[in-house]
């Protein structure tokens, strides 16, 4: 779903729910090349199936603001006539999109409407993550709502990469189980790694703390997905963009522009503005892990030199406190010794606050964002982190204005990448329903053999 340079805000790689150029029946989106070009084409009269796909958006998207309505608070609400919103209402529920709940009392004069809401039953969007250290996976339903959640510790760094996603196709069936129980059956998936991307191919380009380089993971993967997986779009998202994403759509007061930085085994960030995700020309924005610090310091996984990992990055910091043997959660080490006043661990979060501040001074005086969110595994360690990194913003950010209350944290702390992994399926059912329609009517007829 490759969007050029920014990715709309309800998708995690581009254009809404849009349409694969190879296969017109996927729930994935376009080639960037077409989404360009038809940005530019003088826009026509709306045909009737256009206008079909439009009203069927717009009812989606009352239910899902709204909650359970009456066809006649939708029809207020879109501005359709009631026996519009009827037909409409029909089609989305033939499709297993809606559900009726039966007669609601309105406090209005006459017979009561019939409440309306998104079904809580049938599709839903599964979110997969590969971390350095756990596997994981998720199925939300159509209102957004975490219905299964599987995680497992899995040392992964330097691990080979079947081993780790016929362990990821374990995890899945795990989930798809738990959801079948509960009537849910996924009809999109998304796997969150820690690394570049190449989302066309399903690819990772690199990911230096796993020590995977051009794997095959989409393909791959679908190897060792339960037979039913097999059959739905499949496809490989940057875990930071995830993040990002997931905060946009499930966090309760975010503004449309922000920079959000996570980290697990390495640094993430990934940019919003304007409620779309920037990507950059090859969709390789974001690695503020290795924005120089010191060009002159320590010699990084990647290569360079003085890199931020090198003094913000978790083995850095449990290096410095003399943790590098700690077992199990080592954030959650870092949290208890720094609550007993551990005088090493204290030190080191401050070191790596004021790292992190240095680095995100130039990305506060470059693009002028409204917040600086701090989530992952960073998001538990911000009471030792903020201190420096606000003295550094506030030594370094000192041509525009710029606010302490700006640096922010997360409330979703680690379950981002898996929330926003999960939520791009649902977002694009809700914003394109006619799509769904037509694809689940395509799978319906290849399966009856028509």
């Amino acid at each position: 779903m490759q969007a050029g340079d920014t990715t709309d805000g309800h998708d995690a790689r581009g254009q809404s729910a849009g349409v694969s150029p190879n296969d017109g029946a996927a729930l994935t989106s376009g080639d960037s090349r077409s989404h360009r070009a038809s940005a530019h084409r003088p826009a026509g009269p709306a045909s009737q199936q256009g206008m079909r796909r439009q009203n069927l958006a717009l009812v989606m998207a009352a239910l899902a603001a709204h909650g359970p309505s009456s066809r006649a608070e939708v029809a207020e609400r879109t501005g359709l006539t009631r026996a519009a919103v009827g037909n409409l209402i029909n089609e989305l529920a033939a499709a297993g999109l809606t559900t009726d709940l039966g007669l609601a009392p309105s406090g209005r004069v006459g017979r009561p409407g019939t409440a309306l809401a998104l079904s809580e039953q049938g599709p839903a969007g599964l979110g997969l993550e590969i971390g350095v250290d756990h596997l994981g996976a998720c199925v939300l339903d159509l209102h957004g709502t975490v219905r299964t959640w599987v995680e497992i510790e899995a040392p992964n760094r330097g691990r080979a990469p079947r081993e780790v996603l016929a362990e990821l196709g374990d995890v899945a069936a795990a989930a798809l189980q738990h959801a079948a129980a509960q009537g849910l059956h996924p009809v999109g998936a998304v796997v969150a790694v820690p690394g570049l991307v190449d989302g066309a191919h399903g690819a990772v380009e690199q990911a230096p703390n796993l020590g995977w380089h051009s794997v095959p993971v989409a393909k791959s993967l679908a190897d060792w997905l339960p037979a039913p997986l097999r059959t739905v779009p499949l496809e490989l998202e940057n875990e930071a963009n995830l993040v990002a994403l997931a905060e946009l759509w499930h966090a309760a007061t975010r503004p449309a522009d922000f920079i959000h930085v996570s980290a697990e085994a390495g640094i993430g960030a990934a940019v919003v503005i304007d409620g779309r995700l920037f990507r950059g020309a090859r969709g390789f924005a974001g690695e503020l892990g290795h924005v120089p610090v010191h060009p002159d310091g320590p010699r990084c996984g990647c290569g360079a030199r003085g890199c931020l990992e090198q003094y913000a990055g978790e083995q850095t910091v449990l290096r410095a406190c003399g943790l590098t043997d700690a077992g199990g959660d080592r954030i959650k080490v870092l949290t208890d010794q720094a609550l007993g006043g551990n005088p090493r661990v204290l030190e080191a979060l401050e070191q790596a606050g004021r790292a992190l501040g240095t680095a995100l001074a130039g990305a506060v005086n470059l693009l002028d964002p409204s917040a600086v969110v701090l989530g992952g595994a960073y998001a538990e360690l911000g009471e030792w982190l903020l201190p420096g990194m606000r003295k550094e913003l506030s030594e370094r950010v000192t041509v525009r204005p710029w606010s302490p209350e700006a640096l922010q944290l997360s409330e979703l702390g680690r379950r981002g990448p898996l929330l926003g992994a999960a939520t791009v399926t649902i977002r694009r059912i809700i914003e394109n329903p006619a799509r769904y329609a037509d694809w689940r009517n395509t799978r319906e007829r290849s399966a009856l053999g028509r």
